[in-house]
């Protein structure tokens, strides 16, 4: 077997980001009594506010019955309200409340002080080049990914 040197490994180097990202924020939001799930939630509102349940359960990866026992709770805590679609009143839409708003911008802060510690060493160009090829990165495997998704619905199709 021919061993590789995955210490550079741009996969491997980003899945162990992202998950120093996601335990360093879970530790510094528990103070604001957020779980994972919950302040997941909460920042893709927060990004876009009004999605529904099936936009939200598709964007965290969770089916939609673990979702909405989610937005049970949350619902409960006063996070968050769910409203019938004016266009069809199957879809629910789900929206920030004003009661959250100053954990919301409590939770945006830390979220920006970490972001300030995890670039630091690099300067404003060296940062903006960072995120404009993590986007090139995500736009290319968007677009590869939703090409397979469509060939496969056209063999489904078949």
């Amino acid at each position: 077997m021919i061993r590789e040197d995955l210490s550079r490994n741009f996969g491997f180097i980003l899945h162990d980001v992202a998950r120093l990202l996601r335990t360093t924020f879970d530790r510094r939001v528990r103070a604001l009594g957020f779980t994972r799930s919950q302040w997941w939630v909460l920042n893709h509102l927060f990004r876009k506010d009004g999605l529904t349940q099936s936009e939200l359960a598709d964007l965290l990866e969770v089916e939609k019955a673990t979702l909405g026992r989610l937005l049970d709770r949350m619902e409960q805590k006063g996070w968050i309200r769910r409203e019938d679609d004016a266009a069809d009143r199957r879809v629910r839409r789900v929206h920030l409340t004003v009661e959250v708003e100053p954990a919301i911008k409590a939770m945006r802060a830390a979220a920006a002080d970490m972001r300030r510690e995890a670039l630091a060493g690099l300067d404003p160009a060296q940062q903006e080049l960072f995120v404009d090829t993590l986007l090139a990165v995500k736009s290319n495997l968007s677009h590869n990914d939703n090409g397979a998704a469509a060939k496969a619905a056209r063999r489904r199709a078949r």
